[in-house]
């Protein structure tokens, strides 16, 4: 039967609301803000309590005031008393603790629809909870509970699986065994002895094994695979976004305003940026920036080491989503990365722990060395990564734009507090664990170091992690071998390990191969003698192959035939590579955890202007003839 009256038909469309937020009507809160609410929750598929908050239509005190009074029950404010015996983080999932005050009281903190079952039950309860904010329990855990929340995020991965921790590390015998090792082998291969031969032979032979892996990488089809469907808004999960910061000041406006574009239902979005207690820099900005109510600010415990993935493990508890991505805080990302991540998780196999996005230095106008940087980058991220994520290889992630899928994340403890390089070693256990890296092709803008003390330092750092991951899974080389299969294995060599040892022999190695090669080296009269010169120039060139062709390729790839030329430096720049791999070396011995930081928002010029400078574009050609006048304004004008 139709409706005649038009109140009847406007009755008939309004739908109650949901139990989560309906209490509010007799709060005072406007009918259309609740309806805005209830029409965000139905297109973002999510609970209308999440839409309200994270949209910023109601803050979050109100919202938990307003429960308490609906339950007839008291609001706690700052600060939150609680029990010594909490069990964490399992009181902040359920979001209820014990009060200290009162032993059998408990103060509950719902979110969602957990909103909906407490008003619900409240009217069978015994002793009804008292409410506080989700924000106020966190802050309370963490003040009652500083010390063992950092002892877990330091000292869980080494006490539950201990060789799997970087912990204790090689020590100054560990090291000179090693270089007495190398020095034996190196002496034998010089030898000009039937031994020596048949050694250099098997050496050449491993060394183009390895570098097989790069020079096949460059000649990998650059055909991208067709983007399925990208997911609706109410398909889509919940995405857990981490942002490490310290001293980092300088960039934090630019990484809200970045963060706040993503195109991602803001319901499901759970951001928090991760600071250390002592970083009141950072802290006041991040105070002063608005910051949207999806955003949240841990403060990490005080705390050894004092490194990034110590303060990773330390959030990795309070992740909401089922899907997790760490960002740097330089980083500007695409928009659309979270939806196509979440996308390419949904058509993957469970195998596929992890999606590596694409990282692009975007200062390259800023000198040379920011230029070889980008080479380099292109040559890994373009060109390199995308192949082993085809072929299942194992990858050393990249660091940053690195997404996983949190519950994985959690069975392997999360990353290495210890270790100074994490994201290598994570995507190796990961390997170890049979899941696999999958390939994200989506860009992230990053920013170079643009000078060399600032460069060697962050390089050295990632040596010297590298190293720390070779040690700690070299220690049963076996098992990794069983575990991973033969070509995985040596792609492991090859980027791990390799990367260091190639590095610190670099110099030795080019200096070595010219002098014999150019300078009057011989081949010798026997057969043996023969192959081994052939083979150290095979060896030679594709040493050179396996550095310009990656680069060259990923150059083409990005489209920035302006850098191909730079290309031809690679093989110099990998000299300052050396050498930060032999101060990796020396810092291993005398600060094995220590983190060298790498400071963000210098770049004076921005390729795509991600990073808010100019766009990076060529010099104008100067005239040859003087330049006209300017015409005369026109009458009247300003």
């Amino acid at each position: 039967m139709a409706l005649s009256d038009p109140a009847d038909r406007r009755s008939a469309r309004v739908a109650p609301l949901p139990p989560e937020i309906g209490f509010l009507a007799a709060e005072g809160i406007a009918p259309d803000i609740l309806a805005r609410a209830v029409d965000l929750a139905r297109h973002s598929g999510t609970d209308a309590a999440t839409a309200l908050l994270h949209a910023g239509l109601v803050s979050e005190e109100s919202f938990y005031r307003a429960l308490a009074r609906r339950l007839g029950t008291a609001f706690l404010a700052e600060p939150v008393p609680l029990r010594g015996d909490l069990r964490y983080p399992q009181c902040l999932a359920v979001g209820a603790a014990l009060l200290e005050a009162e032993p059998c009281r408990v103060v509950a903190a719902p979110r969602g629809l957990a909103v909906a079952r407490l008003i619900a039950a409240a009217g069978g309860l015994a002793h009804r909870p008292v409410i506080t904010t989700p924000t106020a329990l966190r802050r309370a855990v963490f003040a009652r509970h500083g010390a063992v929340i950092a002892e877990a995020a330091s000292e869980t991965l080494g006490r539950l699986h201990p060789l799997w921790s970087c912990r204790p590390g090689p020590g100054a015998v560990e090291l000179a065994c090693a270089g007495a090792f190398l020095a034996i082998l190196i002496l034998l291969l010089r030898l000009p002895t039937a031994t020596g031969f048949v050694l250099l032979a098997l050496v050449q032979a491993l060394m183009l094994a390895l570098l097989t892996f790069r020079l096949a990488a460059a000649g990998t089809g650059a055909a991208e695979a067709s983007s399925p469907p990208l997911l609706p808004d109410e398909a889509l999960p919940t995405y857990t976004v981490l942002v490490a910061l310290y001293r980092e000041a300088a960039v934090v406006p630019r990484l809200v305003r970045t963060l706040a574009r993503l195109d991602y239902p803001a319901a499901k979005l759970d951001i928090k940026f991760l600071l250390e207690a002592d970083d009141t820099e950072t802290a006041a900005i991040l105070h002063a920036v608005p910051l949207p109510p999806r955003f949240e600010v841990v403060i990490v415990p005080r705390g050894l080491p004092r490194t990034k993935p110590r303060a990773l493990n330390v959030a990795l508890p309070l992740a909401r989503g089922s899907h997790l991505v760490v960002y740097d805080a330089e980083d500007v990302i695409d928009p659309g990365q979270l939806r196509l991540a979440a996308t390419l998780f949904a058509e993957a196999p469970a195998s596929t722990a992890c999606l590596q996005g694409r990282l692009v230095i975007d200062n390259q106008a800023d000198g040379l060395l920011p230029r070889l940087f980008a080479i380099e980058y292109a040559a890994l991220f373009d060109v390199v990564a995308p192949a082993l994520a085809a072929w299942r290889m194992p990858i050393p992630l990249g660091g940053t734009s690195t997404h996983f899928r949190t519950p994985v994340l959690r069975s392997l403890c999360g990353w290495d507090a210890y270790n100074v390089t994490e994201d290598a070693d994570l995507g190796l256990r990961m390997a170890l664990a049979g899941y696999r890296v999958g390939d994200l092709p989506s860009t992230t803008f990053e920013e170079a170091p643009k000078h060399v003390r600032a460069w060697l330092r962050q390089r050295s750092r990632w040596m010297k992690g590298f190293l720390q991951t070779s040690f700690t899974h070299g220690r049963r080389p076996r098992e990794v071998w069983r575990r991973l299969g033969p070509a995985e294995s040596l792609c492991a060599l090859a980027f791990v390990p390799g990367t260091v040892v190639s590095a610190l022999f670099y110099p030795f190695m080019m200096a070595g191969s010219l002098s014999e090669l150019i300078l009057g080296g011989g081949a010798g009269d026997t057969i043996l003698a023969q192959l081994t010169w052939a083979g150290a120039w095979m060896v030679f060139l594709a040493g050179l192959a396996a550095i310009w062709l990656p680069g060259l390729v990923g150059c083409l790839r990005r489209g920035w035939r302006d850098l191909v030329p730079f290309v031809v430096l690679l093989p110099l720049y990998h000299l300052l590579v050396s050498l930060a791999a032999w101060l990796a070396v020396l810092e291993l011995l005398r600060a094995p955890h220590r983190w060298n930081k790498t400071e963000h928002g210098l770049a004076r010029s921005s390729r795509s202007g991600a990073l808010g400078r100019r766009r990076m574009e060529p010099a104008p050609v100067r005239a040859a003839c003087p330049a006209p006048p300017p015409s005369p304004k026109p009458a009247g004008s300003g």
